[in-house]
């Protein structure tokens, strides 16, 4: 499995978002790219404990079982997943703004290590280790940078 605490596997990432353009179509969804570069910051804030949602009642009785449906393989996320409310993105964006700044956040997630993820229970998935906060955050970031062709 791939993971943003690698090096190579962390640039292989910025390389992908690096080869977005302003004009980068969505081949699924709604978002459009500085849209979506926006939408993958938010998942890393909350990586990193910056960013606190409340946990709802589904995601406390099915969360875990979810969890560890998507962290048990290499599968990559399904295009019909659902988005949480907190991270829909309706306003516009500047593309270079959105781009610098996600790609600043995943070069933290390299640079903080395993020590940097918050030992704060995710707001869906509940508990998580370090390993799976980058299972989840790699497949977040391969399923949209797919979505626009990267």
């Amino acid at each position: 499995m791939k993971s943003l605490f690698n090096t190579s596997h962390n640039n292989e990432i910025i390389d992908r978002i690096n080869s977005l353009s302003n004009q980068s179509q969505a081949q699924w969804g709604k978002m459009n790219v500085s849209q979506m570069l926006s939408h993958c910051q938010m998942p890393l804030n909350v990586a990193y404990g910056e960013l606190k949602l409340k946990r709802g009642f589904i995601s406390i009785l099915l969360g875990s079982t979810f969890r560890k449906s998507m962290t048990k393989d290499e599968r990559p996320f399904n295009r019909s997943l659902p988005t949480d409310k907190a991270f829909v993105m309706v306003e516009q964006f500047e593309f270079e703004k959105e781009k610098n700044k996600l790609i600043a956040l995943v070069k933290k997630f390299e640079q903080l290590g395993p020590n940097g993820i918050t030992k704060d229970t995710h707001p869906f998935f509940g508990k998580m280790t370090p390993n799976e906060w980058d299972i989840i955050q790699w497949k977040h970031l391969d399923h949209h940078l797919r979505q626009f062709g990267a």
